[in-house]
């Protein structure tokens, strides 16, 4: 019984060529297009062994979808081939096609453990005018014609215009991943959202979508530096607090607002100028957070070593994203200002108001009752007292008023700092899950903050002006929010430190048992606003590892006015 298949007829192969076209056509998927094309091109060819190689500017293999080998013996082999030999003579146009590729004068062998191959069928797929990939098929029985090379040119051609579709496709994808998180950070910056946060999401939202290993942002200090003040990524936690000022790069990005790529920092970042550890990645993407001439920081996007090189696409819509960002930025801190404006206006109105009409009125009401009062006729007993009590009232009423004028001008004037600052230890209980531990001590004496005598309390407040208060509660705010949010600890110390002389002072010391400080011990991750605070007021601020050895302690001082 003869069990030989019988041949392929002219229409039955056109058919299945067309079936493949179509299949090919249909798929968006990248990995899956690269499959398909070669399983499509041994079938049709019936060759034994099939690949597409994809390489990049050097020659070594980025890509490779193979068909035939044993995957135990693929891994054994180690890396792909690269573009080199007989594979690096297959030509940007037509076919290279060989009877037995031992035998072209480029061939320089086959790694050990290598299936034999004899003939032979190469041809580029070209996308948009450039290479993309090569084709490569091999151990056809009797050799390939001049038809397998019609069938190979023929899907080569189909697979190119897959997979530029394909790559339309994920690009607008990724587009409007961009796009998304682009509005989400703008929503965020309007609602009032914590700015800390805001750029943790612009981070992780660009790592996320660009698969980077590390996404960073390189902020501007107190002191015009560029750190690392934001890293979102695995491995990453050595880059937080860097110093970035003097690399050219970040440096060029900031300043110019013109963002650039490099193709690898572990081969040419030390020509460059990069320090480590940003010199143990690969291929880098510097996005500039730059609108209207300002700039507000530097998007970092590293891949690992080997991995492929950002494209202008890339750089595209991740500079397009950092503008967005920056711009939202920008429109939030505006709208914070105006607002802040306005309610400024608005409480000056009524304190001017209180204080031209109602106090005026009051004081008028007043004199004409102590007219009444001490006039010429003679004020019965009962309603002399009446009178005097109205005067009382009166007298008080004004007062009142003059505090409410005071509290117009200066929210927190009337609350004495110690009683804030106990306000402020208090709310973060909620977000803590503990009560952090508060002490005060004036001239290097404690005061007892339950203590009958309000005596310290009120030295404090004659030593402590009403702005610079209100510096201290935020101070002790922003402390105590970076521990709940970065510190993951179990114990938290507020201590308020207040000096009269010889130089008045006023320091706040926030220590915390977590999980420590960054590389850079003066600078890390949510304390820029604390830095500038102390710079305003000519004081000083760090982030240092505690005696205990454990956590960290924030300490900002300041003089008093």
């Amino acid at each position: 019984m003869d069990n030989t298949a019988p041949p392929q007829t002219a229409s039955h192969v056109a058919t299945e060529l067309m079936s493949a076209i179509l299949g090919l056509a249909g798929d968006l998927d990248t990995p899956s297009l690269l499959e398909r094309f070669v399983t499509a091109s041994t079938s049709l060819t019936g060759a034994r062994f099939g690949a597409i190689n994809i390489v990049d500017a050097e020659g070594t293999s980025t890509t490779f979808v193979q068909s035939g080998v044993d995957a135990a013996v693929a891994a054994s082999l180690g890396h792909p081939p690269h573009a080199r030999g007989v594979l690096g003579s297959i030509p940007d146009e037509g076919v290279l096609r060989l009877d037995d590729l031992r035998e072209h004068p480029a061939f320089i062998g086959l790694p050990p453990g290598h299936p034999p191959m004899g003939s032979f069928l190469g041809a580029a797929v070209r996308v948009r005018g450039e290479r993309y990939g090569t084709l490569y098929l091999s151990e056809k029985d009797g050799g390939f014609d001049d038809h397998d090379e019609s069938v190979v040119l023929s899907l080569a051609a189909a697979a190119a215009v897959a997979v530029q579709n394909a790559q339309l496709y994920a690009l607008e994808r990724r587009r409007q991943q961009w796009l998304s998180a682009a509005q989400t950070i703008t929503t965020m910056l309007l609602e009032g959202a914590d700015q800390e946060d805001v750029l943790d999401r612009i981070a992780r939202s660009a790592q996320e979508i660009d698969g980077a290993d590390i996404a960073a942002l390189a902020l501007p200090g107190p002191d015009g530096e560029l750190l690392l003040e934001i890293v979102a990524g695995i491995d990453g936690q050595d880059l937080l607090g860097l110093d970035v000022s003097t690399d050219p790069l970040v440096h060029a990005a900031f300043t110019t607002g013109s963002g650039r790529t490099a193709t690898s920092l572990a081969a040419t970042g030390h020509e460059l100028g990069v320090r480590p550890p940003l010199t143990r990645y690969g291929p880098a993407l510097y996005a500039p957070l730059h609108t209207a001439g300002q700039g507000v920081g530097v998007l970092l996007l590293l891949r690992p070593v080997g991995a492929a090189p950002f494209t202008d696409d890339d750089l595209a819509m991740s500079a397009s994203f950092a503008a967005q960002a920056a711009l939202a930025f920008v429109l939030a801190e505006t709208q914070r200002l105006r607002g802040q404006s306005v309610l400024h206006d608005e409480r000056t109105r009524i304190a001017r108001d209180l204080h031209d009409m109602a106090i005026q009125q009051l004081f008028a009401a007043g004199m004409q009752l102590e007219s009444a009062r001490h006039g010429a006729d003679p004020v019965p007993p009962a309603v002399a007292q009446v009178l005097e009590t109205a005067v009382g009232h009166v007298d008080a009423g004004i007062r009142q008023i003059r505090v409410i004028v005071r509290a117009l001008d200066d929210p927190g004037a009337t609350v004495p700092l110690v009683e804030r600052v106990q306000a402020e230890v208090e709310l973060a209980r909620s977000s803590l899950g503990f009560a952090p531990l508060l002490s005060i001590r004036l001239d290097g004496e404690t005061v007892r903050v339950d203590d009958d005598n309000p005596a310290p309390l009120w030295a404090i407040d004659e030593l402590v002006a009403p702005g610079r208060a209100n510096t201290v509660v935020a101070v002790v705010r922003e402390g105590l929010s970076n521990v709940a949010r970065h510190a993951r600890s179990g114990a938290v110390s507020v201590r308020l430190t207040v000096t009269s002389a010889p130089h008045g002072a006023i320091s706040v010391e926030v220590e915390d048992d977590g999980v420590g400080v960054p590389v850079a011990p003066t600078r890390a991750s949510g304390t820029r606003n604390l830095a500038q605070r102390a710079q305003e007021v000519g004081g000083t601020f760090s982030l240092l590892r505690p005696a205990s050895g454990r956590g960290a302690l924030l300490r900002w001082t300041a003089p008093l006015d």
